[in-house]
């Protein structure tokens, strides 16, 4: 398979039989996602974690009238904002309901923000797209309080996806600067709960420089570590 970083937390995945588009909102490139889309002959998905203007666009709707074999699979807060559940080709999932065919299964998780974490399962691989899933927290001005019940959220989460799979070949997963000095906590929290084999860091916008304190960490963990230099990268796993 191939992965390639779009921007914040938007990727693509290609398969033998498939691509899938998850999280976009702004292109790695002029035309990069469009072209694939549009020349792509295999089965096309579209996942979107949920309704934030860093992870959905409307524009992606628009994508069908291009490519015929097109199946979004969205979160349910999004559909709750629009009246795309007309759509024939549209699937929205609550936490905890999945979306299956003869290509790949998708399982919705929890979020410690809104809308869901995708676990998916294509082709032999287990990987996951956090979207918002993240322990949110800013020690700086955060209560001790405040942040023991964002720490108790995020390992619930964790703990529920744990009971699926204690496994991931790759995980898409937020290193967020914005957070301040313990940005990477959250990271660390997850690939000491779940073991993954290639940890992919997101939600980063452009500050690649950040992103790469986590490769210690994460090589520490077990992880082959991504540390994305430029939007549109790509790599196989």
């Amino acid at each position: 398979m191939k992965l390639t970083y779009l921007y914040n937390s938007g990727f693509v995945i290609e398969g033998e039989r498939f691509m899938m588009v998850l999280d976009y909102f702004k292109d790695a490139e002029e035309g990069f996602v469009r072209q694939k889309i549009t020349s792509f002959q295999g089965r096309t998905y579209v996942l979107s974690t949920h309704w934030h203007p860093d992870h959905f666009t409307p524009e992606i709707m628009q994508w069908r009238k291009i490519q015929p074999n097109i199946r979004y699979i969205l979160s349910k807060d999004i559909l709750k904002r629009r009246w795309w559940t007309n759509f024939r080709n549209v699937t929205s999932l609550f936490k905890g309901q999945a979306y299956e065919d003869d290509t790949v299964r998708v399982q919705a998780f929890g979020s410690t923000d809104v809308g869901s974490s995708f676990l998916i399962e294509a082709e032999g691989k287990r990987i996951f797209h956090a979207g918002d899933l993240n322990f949110w927290h800013w020690s700086e001005v955060s209560t001790p309080e405040e942040i023991e019940v964002c720490e108790r959220h995020f390992l619930k989460e964790v703990a529920l996806l744990a009971e699926t799979t204690i496994q991931l070949d790759l995980a898409m997963f937020p290193v967020d600067p914005r957070q301040g000095k313990d940005y990477m906590l959250g990271a660390e929290m997850f690939v000491d709960r779940i073991h993954t084999d290639i940890f992919v860091p997101m939600h980063f916008g452009a500050d690649y420089e950040k992103i790469e304190a986590f490769r210690d960490y994460a090589l520490t963990a077990g992880c082959r570590f991504i540390g994305w230099k430029v939007q549109g990268e790509t790599i196989d796993f």
